[in-house]
C-alpha cells in the first residue's frame, strides 16, 4: 500500500502542475475567440465588401459607370455568367466541378438557331435550347457516377470538347443569324429602358435553387455529399443520384444561358461561352464557396459573378487591354481560394477554442 502512496502523490502533483493552464486558457478564450469570430465574419461578408469597394472605385475612375445605362450594361453582361455559376455552385457544393458549361451554352445556341430556321417557332427554339444542356449534363452525370470514373474534371473536360465540336459541326463554323422575338425579348430587352430583363430571369432562377436547397430534403443531400460523402453513404442519401442531378441542372442552366446570350445577340453561335466555365467558377469561388463541397450559397454566387461584371466593365471603360484584364480576374481568383484556405483554417482553429472555453 506504502508503495502505491508516492504515485498518487506524484500524479496529485502534475495534476496541480498542469491546473493552472486551463485557467489561464480560460482568461485567454473568450478574447481570442470574439477576435477569431470577427475576423471570421469579415471573410464571410468579404465579398459583398468587395464588390461595393469595387463599385466605389470604378465610380471616382469613370464618370459613366454609374449611370443608368451602363448599369443596365453590367446586369445584362453578368446574367450569363450568373446563370452559368448557380449550376456551378451546385456541382461544387458536391466536391465536383463542370467544366462544359461554356461549350454547352455555344452547342445549346446554335441547336436553338437551327430548329428556329426550321420551325420558325419561339417555344420549340427554347425547348431545343434546353434539351441541348440537358444532354450534356446528362453525358456528365451519368458518365462521371456510373463510369466509375475518378473525378468529374476528367468526365467534363471530354465533354467540354464534344459539345464544342458538335457545336462547330452543326453550324459549319459559323454564326447563324435569328432567333424568335421571345429569346430576343429575354435576352435584349429591357424595363424602362435601362434594366435588363434577363436580370429577372436570373433572379428566378436564383428564387428556385435557393428554394430547393434550404427547403427541400434534396438540397440537405447535396450539402451532406458534399461535406461528408460517408457519412452521406451510411445516413442511406443516394449519393449516386444526387451527383446526377446536380450535373442535369448545370447543363439545363447552360440551355438557359444560352437563350439570355443568343437573344443578346439574336444569333447562335460555335464561339458562344468560350472562357465561360472559368467565369463561373470563379464566380463561385470568388463568392465564399469551398472545392471542399459542403459550403456555399446562391446569393453568394451571384455577387461573385457581378464582381466579375463590374471588373470587366470597369475596365473596358478605362481602355485596359483584354490581356490585363485576364490577368485581373486570375489575381482575383487566386486572392478568392487564398482567402478560402485561410477561411478554414482560421474555423478549425475557432472551433477548437470554442470547444476548448466549454
Amino acid at each position: 500500500m506504502t508503495e502505491h502512496i508516492p504515485v498518487k502523490q506524484g500524479a496529485s502533483q502534475a495534476a496541480s502542475a498542469v491546473a493552472p493552464a486551463p485557467e489561464s486558457n480560460a482568461i485567454a478564450s473568450p478574447v481570442r475567440l470574439k477576435s477569431l469570430g470577427v475576423l471570421l465574419g469579415t471573410l464571410r461578408i468579404g465579398p459583398v465588401l468587395i464588390l461595393l469597394l469595387l463599385v466605389a472605385i470604378m465610380s471616382q475612375l469613370s464618370p459613366v459607370f454609374m449611370t443608368a445605362q451602363n448599369v443596365g450594361n453590367v446586369l445584362v453582361q453578368s446574367a450569363a455568367i450568373a446563370i452559368l455559376a448557380i449550376g456551378q455552385l451546385l456541382v461544387i457544393l458536391t466536391r465536383g466541378i463542370d467544366l462544359s458549361v461554356g461549350s454547352t451554352l455555344a452547342l445549346a445556341s446554335v441547336v436553338g438557331a437551327l430548329v428556329y430556321a426550321e420551325t420558325g417557332g419561339g417555344a420549340a427554339t427554347i425547348i431545343a435550347m434546353l434539351l441541348a444542356g440537358l444532354f450534356i449534363g446528362a453525358l456528365n452525370g451519368f458518365g462521371y457516377v456510373y463510369g466509375k470514373l475518378p473525378h468529374p474534371f476528367i468526365v467534363t473536360l471530354a465533354t467540354l470538347s464534344i459539345a464544342r465540336g458538335l457545336a462547330l459541326g452543326l453550324s459549319g463554323g459559323q454564326p447563324i443569324s435569328g432567333m424568335p422575338d421571345i429569346v430576343n425579348t429575354i435576352g435584349a430587352g429591357s424595363v424602362a429602358r435601362w434594366l435588363p430583363n434577363a436580370t429577372f430571369l436570373v433572379a428566378g432562377v436564383a428564387i428556385i435553387v435557393a428554394f430547393l436547397l434550404t427547403r427541400m430534403v434534396w438540397g440537405r443531400w447535396i450539402y451532406a455529399v458534399g461535406g461528408s460523402p460517408e457519412g452521406a453513404r451510411r445516413l442511406g442519401i443516394p449519393r449516386n443520384w444526387v451527383l446526377v442531378s446536380v450535373y442535369l441542372i448545370s447543363g439545363l442552366l447552360a440551355g438557359v444561358a444560352a437563350i439570355v446570350y443568343s437573344g443578346r445577340l439574336n444569333s447562335g453561335s460555335p464561339t458562344f461561352g468560350q472562357l465561360a466555365e472559368l467565369d463561373a467558377i470563379a464566380a463561385v469561388v470568388i463568392g465564399g464557396a469551398s472545392f471542399l463541397g459542403g459550403r456555399g450559397k446562391v446569393s453568394h454566387a451571384l455577387i461573385g459573378a457581378l464582381m466579375i461584371g463590374v471588373i470587366r466593365n470597369g475596365m473596358n471603360l478605362l481602355n485596359i487591354e483584354a490581356y490585363l484584364q485576364l490577368i485581373v480576374v486570375g489575381l482575383v481568383i487566386y486572392i478568392a481560394v487564398q482567402t478560402d484556405v485561410i477561411r478554414g483554417r482560421l474555423e478549425a482553429k475557432f472551433r477548437v477554442l470554442k470547444a476548448a472555453a466549454e
